[in-house]
């Protein structure tokens, strides 16, 4: 039994946008994510951090559910900013469960447990927004509200009093970056005592940018695919 974690496989087996154009890591990357959850079982669990599929809805992306189907364990789908396809969670059940593709679960303004830890995450929010001049003070709002119900969520299946080392969080968004801090994002962890956080969007030379190691009491951990050589991070 085991708990991993990677972001990012950008799969388009339904759709017409390969990410092998950008060479590097990302050549045969359909190939080398199929090795890496190999090392999946039916008893373990990963966490998928957003930017799963190009497909613009879910009819597009069934190969790519398909694909990841066909290995075992439970899977964690957490929102990133190229889904197009989420939808509502009644809608994404309905989907899984008429294609019998079992195991997918929705980490959306909740939580689960793993042994005795609890599992949390959203979308969040990037400086690229900002800088863009995209920023949006009510979607950003509403992802700090998110992180906060599933943090919530994540502490009311926790005994009480249990430390923090057991509260988990998973994004798609960086809450820290070369040169930038989400203090929205950053200060709900803070407050609700995460010991970890993963998360992944970062690509390229970008990597060379990311904040990971301790900041202040939590862990943070870059863990998009292409860093990862698509290989899942084992956490547990």
């Amino acid at each position: 039994m085991a708990l991993y974690a990677m972001g990012d496989l950008h799969l388009s087996l339904g759709a017409d946008k390969p990410m092998d154009v950008f060479g590097g890591a990302w050549e045969g990357y359909v190939d080398k994510i199929a090795r890496g959850l190999s090392v999946l079982t039916g008893d373990d669990t990963i966490v998928l951090c957003g930017d799963l599929s190009w497909a613009m809805n879910l009819e597009e992306a069934h190969a790519d559910f398909a694909f990841l189907a066909s290995f075992p364990g439970r899977k964690l789908l957490v929102k990133g900013n190229h889904d197009y396809w989420w939808t509502t969670a009644a809608k994404m059940r309905r989907f899984f469960a008429e294609k019998g593709f079992a195991g997918f679960e929705i980490l959306h303004n909740n939580a689960f447990a793993y042994e005795d830890r609890a599992l949390c995450g959203t979308r969040g929010w990037f400086f690229e927004e900002d800088d863009r001049g995209t920023h949006d003070e009510k979607v950003f709002l509403r992802e700090c509200a998110r992180l906060e119900a599933s943090l919530r969520a994540g502490r009311a299946l926790l005994p009480d009093g249990a430390p923090g080392e057991k509260l988990l969080a998973f994004l798609h968004y960086p809450p820290l970056y070369e040169g930038y801090r989400c203090d929205g994002i950053v200060d709900l962890l803070d407050r609700f005592g995460a010991a970890r956080c993963y998360y992944g969007h970062l690509h390229g030379a970008a990597h060379g940018r990311a904040i990971e190691g301790d900041y202040r009491g939590i862990e943070y951990t870059l863990i998009s695919g292409d860093y990862l050589n698509f290989q899942p991070a084992r956490i547990l």
